[in-house]
């Protein structure tokens, strides 16, 4: 460095000896090496070049000395250094001694600097690092600026930790770090934590800001359904930003090679948006059946035109007992009916129109025949389905009205198949004033069925055409009051809804797709107590509610309760199967209560209870307590008569200042068993998160699986582990809150 030489060479006139501050244009001087340089960061490419120190010298419009307290800036580079020396032709520093860097956030240290300010090329000795985009930061031997956005650590290491001995880090003989393409690339490396290797790699590419790249993702060790030993090892494709694909390649010591893909996408084109999402697995000759074993997943939405998409939503598996010997969670072992839908929409202004077709597979529990009670039905296939949907408001001095029709093919490979349209024409016209509100309504349901044949059944035809009046009607009462001392607004909403149809006869109409409505505070006001349209259920009854809010200032409800229940005034002769009427004066109570107790308080309730029986049908209470956060307790119990009796507890809770405690468990009384668990640990440092625990769930009648997991996370690098506890303790605990927000999903 002559430059800095010269500055302490003997005073010449050139030399000034007094602090001085200069400010210098920098000329770019073309690059031959690179017929098209890269565009600068540098915001103003021609800004000047300003220069302080307490010692300034050189010669002008050629280069400077600096000395004592050196500080050089230009646009988003600033430079601070004992002694250093500008040319400024090239534009190129060069600095000694305690010497600092801001490149565009970015900040040095070093021994030695040389760096052109143009090009944003140079070296840096014995530096050490912090990043602006992830707060990464390393120490290394030499670091190499190819430009403003990419920089060559030599021998260096790297960490999202603070502190100058970082819990954990990597060690590479070559480490490039782009921040314009967001990506760090590593040669060999080791992977540090605690000052212990746990990972070493051949090659290493990662994002600095946690954005998606592809690249190898971590080995994930595991345990499948069944207790059996797995290994995955997934590659992730970064596509484009709107697409990206992962790779699951697993090896299952117990079946063999399974080859896994999830691909997502979401775009938009000229005539709207589309998006969807495949899944397929599959493993050729299973060791223990000898079979290929498979298992699909895909759903996809587009629009076509301005009104007009279409969507399909695919789901498959090989054999029946893919779900118990692959599913890792509840939701999966228990899923039983695989659909297939294929659909288009279309939207006028008032009007909708939507046909699809619908096809089933039904994976039948392994244990169904020995116990008839596990065994799936078998849903109609629509082959297709037409719906029309029409309806408008505040017509006519203030009429409401619509039209529903629907034309479905139903197909069963056991039972009886056929046609059915149907029409369901209504008018009402609601009258509505501050303090209440009437609706009288005329509907009118018409169905027409094309029988096949089946066995020594003929084809046949048959048509029914049922009308219903419904009146609804309701007030609402308001008064100040008090909530827990909290002033309050209270309303209290009493509902009368009477419906009144005929009675058809409807015993020889198939039932394709109908049941029995659930009983719920929805459904004591709706025309028709079945779901579907070959049952309509005849009606003259009338029910009575009575609802309660507390509002606080804002309009927000903190509190409702509500009651509920039926009066029937004729028997109930319309039944799926059973010509024996229902012969019942009143139907049983439905009682709730809900909300918002305090600011770390939540609870909701209801009840269904038999006036006749004397006796709770089903009932439903949960509280969900959060008095802060990584802080939430859950508590439920789920009631219904013959059925199930569980208790359920879930709890996120911190045990010190790191280590929290996560855990689930679902106990059913019925059967005296815990059907369900969860326990976990969670330990927060600064810079990772590591995470342990199992789950024991009911994977078929006489399957339990039991997988256990742990995790260690690098906050900006990467996970490792066995299992995924991080998604199973999102799924299992309501108010779950992730212990590093904002690194990754």
């Amino acid at each position: 460095m002559s430059c800095l030489r010269w500055l302490f060479a003997p005073p010449t006139p050139q030399r000034w000896a007094y602090a001085l501050t200069a400010i210098v244009t920098a000329t770019a001087v073309p690059s031959h090496a690179q017929t098209k340089p890269r565009p600068a960061r540098v915001e103003d490419k021609n800004a000047a070049t300003t220069v302080r120190a307490e010692d300034i010298g050189g010669r002008p419009e050629r280069e400077i000395t600096l000395g004592r307290d050196v500080e050089l800036v230009k646009d988003k580079t600033k430079v601070r250094a004992d002694t250093a020396c500008y040319r400024q032709v090239e534009d190129e520093v060069e600095a000694e001694g305690n010497v600092r860097i801001w490149r565009f956030g970015d900040y040095f240290t070093g021994d030695e600097l040389k760096l052109n300010l143009d090009s944003g090329k140079g070296y840096m000795l014995n530096p050490t690092y912090r990043m602006e985009l992830n707060n990464a930061q390393g120490k290394a031997q030499r670091i190499n600026f190819l430009n403003e956005d990419e920089a060559v650590v030599i021998d260096g290491t790297y960490s999202t930790c603070e502190g100058a001995n970082p819990d954990w880090y990597l060690k590479s003989s070559r480490l490039n770090l782009d921040s314009g393409r967001d990506v760090g690339t590593a040669g060999k490396t080791i992977v540090y934590f605690k000052d212990v290797p746990i990972l070493g790699t051949p090659a290493l590419s990662f994002s600095l800001s946690g954005a998606r790249r592809s690249g190898w993702l971590p080995p994930m060790p595991g345990f499948g359904s069944k207790g059996a030993a797995e290994l995955t090892v997934p590659y992730y494709v970064n596509i484009a930003p709107n697409r990206d694909m992962t790779l699951y390649p697993k090896i299952i010591p117990r079946r063999g090679f399974q080859l896994g893909a999830n691909g997502r996408y979401i775009g938009e084109t000229n005539a709207g948006l589309y998006a969807g999402e495949t899944y397929l697995e599959y493993l050729p000759h299973d060791k223990q059946t000898s079979t290929d074993r498979w298992n699909l997943k895909s759903s996809h939405s587009q629009d076509l035109a301005k009104d007009w998409s279409y969507a399909w939503n695919l789901r498959a598996a090989s054999d029946d007992n893919y779900p118990n010997d692959f599913s890792k969670t509840v939701s999966g072992s228990a899923e039983r009916q695989l659909l297939r839908e294929l659909r288009t929409d279309y939207h006028g202004e008032y009007w909708n129109l939507t046909a699809r077709v619908q096809k089933y597979q039904v994976l039948q529990d392994p244990d169904s025949k020995t116990d008839p009670t596990l065994f799936v039905s078998r849903p109609y296939d629509r082959l297709p389905a037409v719906n029309f949907n029409a309806s408008r408001y505040d017509v006519l001095g203030g009429f409401d009205w619509s039209f529903n029709a629907e034309l479905t093919r139903f197909w069963h490979p056991d039972l009886i198949r056929g046609t059915r349209l149907v029409a369901v024409p209504q008018i009402s016209y609601p009258i509505i004033g501050s303090s209440y509100f009437i609706t009288p309504k005329l509907m009118l349901n018409a169905s027409a069925y094309q029988l096949d044949a089946l066995g020594s059944k003929q084809a046949e035809s048959m048509s029914r055409a049922v009308p219903t009046f419904s009146l609804d009607s309701g007030l609402v009462f308001e008064r100040d009051a008090k909530l827990f001392g909290r002033a309050v607004t209270q309303t209290l909403e009493p509902r009368l809804f009477y419906v009144n149809t005929p009675y058809r006869d409807q015993s020889k109409f198939p039932h394709f797709d109908t049941d029995a409505a659930a009983f719920t505070f929805s459904q004591l006001f709706s025309e028709n107590r079945f779901v579907g349209a070959d049952r309509i259920g005849d009606a003259n009854q009338m029910t009575a509610a009575l609802v309660s809010r507390f509002l606080d200032n804002s309009g927000a409800e903190l509190l409702r309760l509500a009651f509920g229940q039926r009066f029937y005034f004729r028997d109930q002769r319309v039944q799926l199967d059973a010509t024996t009427p229902v012969v019942v004066a009143r139907s049983d109570m439905l009682l709730a209560a809900a909300g918002r107790i305090s600011d770390t308080w939540t609870a909701d309730s209801a009840v269904q209870y038999s006036p006749s029986d004397r006796r709770v049908v089903s009932s439903n209470y949960a509280a969900h307590w959060m008095p802060g956060q990584k802080k939430v307790v859950n508590a439920s119990y789920r009631y219904l008569r013959d059925s199930f009796k569980n208790v359920e507890l879930s709890s996120q809770w911190p045990l010190s200042q790191r280590w929290y405690g996560v855990g689930r468990v679902v106990y059913s009384q019925l059967s005296k068993r815990v059907i369900e668990s969860l326990i976990g640990l969670e330990y927060s440092a600064d810079c990772w998160v590591f995470r342990m625990g199992a789950q024991r769930f009911v994977a078929s009648a006489n399957n339990v699986s039991t997988p256990i997991f742990f995790q260690l996370e690098l906050n900006g690098l990467s996970k490792l582990g066995v299992g995924n506890p991080l998604e199973v303790m999102k799924n299992s605990i309501p108010g779950y809150q992730r212990l590093n927000e904002g690194f990754g999903r």
